[in-house]
């Protein structure tokens, strides 16, 4: 009877933090101990976390491409979050530190381990700018997307410096963050079965810096076969900040900042290797002077076209438009879009807003994106520039009442643009299924702004910001529980339901059942869904703005298409 009360009083505990079971499942390295909990929205699932998909990637392997994981002998506790990656906040708490580089993990959230007929898996890959984030539910809780019956994954990756460090030698070629990518993808596809999930059906989606490592899956020769479907919100390869400049040399900027000057790559590797972490993270490595004395947050280290070196495996090369045009993978069904309010975090990260808009009133160059700055001449930059200013400002530019037509410029410049020009040039190939949206919901969960510090500005201006799309998605810490009876609800059960049916259908809208057909995205009827607090269709968004760009810069020598 003793031992009765003590079994009972421990399972009362262990469900007050809704933690039904114990579950274990076995892997290709051995037997994982999760837990069965309850869902508060309704349900239950099973939740197995801090999964390592590799070797922690210490001592020489920082900066290499991830090795496979070591097996286990006893069983392994999946209950706890590995460690994220080591990071520096650029959105929230810009500047704070904190994370390990023991930190290639994943994470697996089933409805069901032994499913009647194996579950679509949605694999997440989370944004931050290359320089922050993880795959823990601080942001990215599965309980609204695993009520539509399919098995959510998220991953940790390597992030700046210690992701992108490209020196152009074997060692070192560049890439590592993505390559841990396709290294969690791959153990997806060898695990996945024993979670209950279709190895052959895996969607591949992700937002920012998420977004663009989606759009450059589907065109790495790495990751060909691991996915069946990709979503690309709010960020795609073609975006400026997703392409690296000149990564060697930025390696030696790095280098210089920390005291090394020699020009030997090799020696340049081995200081690097040494060098604590706290040292390699945040340290601002120019490596020109006008970039030295622009007042944006850069991300320095991103994708780099890698050199080949014997046979090794390259994640990308080559020209970023031919690869749109010519490399996507074959049958890949693909959504992909933004949402109204994009730019405001770039008001919101890029520095003081008044001192901003005062460039911007001073400096025609202020408007010239970042890789025109490298190849025009000064007069045509301050041509360009002027007309960009002249387009989205009357004169003078007043400060600070015009942080809108500010944030209406960054939001083309850093995602809008790159994202339309990316869905054009596959709409051309005519060899994927693309659909297009624009996310315009409006409700309290929209909370992006005013947690990246705009809350006084915005006053009760409603707004659909960068990431606002995701508490649509996840459920989110700094978000309350939602009433599952409110409207907002809705919004919730339609996205959701939008996202799952393309995992498991190829298709957003298969039926009836959301009001609405979504079409494809096609080259002359350019249709779209309006996401917003009602489903419409469209066609050609921002039709005349985006016109507007394309016009000026094939003026200006850029190769679009």
């Amino acid at each position: 009877m003793a031992l009765y009360i003590i079994k009972s009083l421990a399972l009362l505990s262990v469900l007050s933090v809704q933690t039904l079971a114990m579950v274990q499942v076995r892997v290709n390295e051995g037997v994982l101990e999760g837990e069965r909990v309850r869902n508060e929205y309704g349900g239950e699932y099973y939740s197995f976390k801090g999964i390592p998909y590799a070797q922690p990637p210490l001592g020489d392997l920082r900066f290499k491409a991830p090795q496979p994981p070591q097996p286990w002998k006893n069983v392994r506790s999946a209950k706890e979050f590995g460690p994220k990656c080591y990071q520096y906040d650029l959105f929230m708490e810009k500047g704070k530190r904190d994370g390990s580089e023991d930190c290639l993990y994943l994470n697996v959230y089933t409805p069901d381990i032994k499913p009647d007929k194996p579950l679509p898996v949605m694999f997440w890959i989370h944004g931050g700018g290359f320089v922050s984030g993880a795959g823990d539910d601080d942001e990215y809780g599965p309980k609204l997307l695993i009520r539509k019956d399919v098995i959510v994954v998220t991953i940790n990756y390597r992030l700046e410096v210690l992701g992108f460090l490209c020196l152009d030698t074997e060692d070192v070629p560049g890439n590592a963050g993505m390559k841990d990518q396709v290294a969690a993808l791959r153990w997806v596809n060898k695990n996945i079965a024993d979670f209950g999930g279709d190895p052959d059906n895996v969607i591949i989606f992700g937002e920012s810096a998420g977004g663009v490592s989606v759009s450059y899956q589907v065109i790495s020769p790495m990751s060909k076969g691991l996915f069946k479907r990709a979503i690309a919100q709010s960020g795609v390869s073609l975006c400026y900040w997703a392409q690296a400049y000149r990564p060697r040399e930025r390696a030696f900027a790095l280098g210089r900042k920390l005291g090394f000057y020699s020009d030997d790559v090799n020696e340049l590797y081995e200081f690097l290797k040494k060098q604590p972490v706290e040292s390699l993270i945040q340290a601002k490595a120019s490596i020109t002077y006008a970039e030295n004395q622009r007042t944006h947050e850069e991300v320095y280290f991103s994708v780099a076209d890698e050199k080949q070196f014997g046979n090794n495996e390259r994640f990308y090369y080559g020209d970023m438009v031919d690869a749109v045009s010519n490399n996507v993978h074959e049958g890949i069904e693909i959504m992909t879009g933004y949402t109204a309010d994009e730019g405001l975090m770039g008001v919101a990260i890029f520095g003081d807003i008044e001192r901003n808009l005062d460039q911007a009133r001073n400096f025609p160059q202020f408007f010239v994106s970042y890789p025109m700055s490298l190849n025009l001449p000064v007069n045509d930059q301050l041509e360009l520039g002027k007309r960009i200013r002249d387009y989205y400002f009357d004169n003078p530019i007043a400060i600070p009442d015009d942080w809108e037509k500010l944030g209406r410029y960054y939001g083309m410049d850093i995602f809008v643009f790159a994202t339309m020009r990316w869905i054009k040039i596959i709409a051309r190939t005519n060899k994927n299924k693309v659909y297009l949206y624009k996310f315009t919901v409006k409700t309290e969960l929209n909370k992006a702004a005013h947690m990246m510090g705009l809350a006084e500005v915005l006053g009760d201006k409603e707004v659909v910001a960068h990431s606002d799309d995701l508490g649509y998605l996840f459920n989110m810490k700094e978000l309350p529980l939602i009433d599952m009876n409110s409207t907002t609800f809705e919004h919730v059960e339609k996205v959701t339901q939008l996202w799952t049916n393309f995992a498991k259908h190829g298709n957003p809208t298969p039926d009836n059942s959301l009001g609405v057909e979504w079409t494809p995205y096609s080259s002359d009827k350019q249709d779209y869904l309006d996401i917003g607090n009602e489903l419409t269709t469209g066609n050609a968004p921002d039709e005349e703005e985006l016109q507007f760009w394309e016009n000026l810069l094939t003026e200006y020598g850029q190769k679009l298409y």
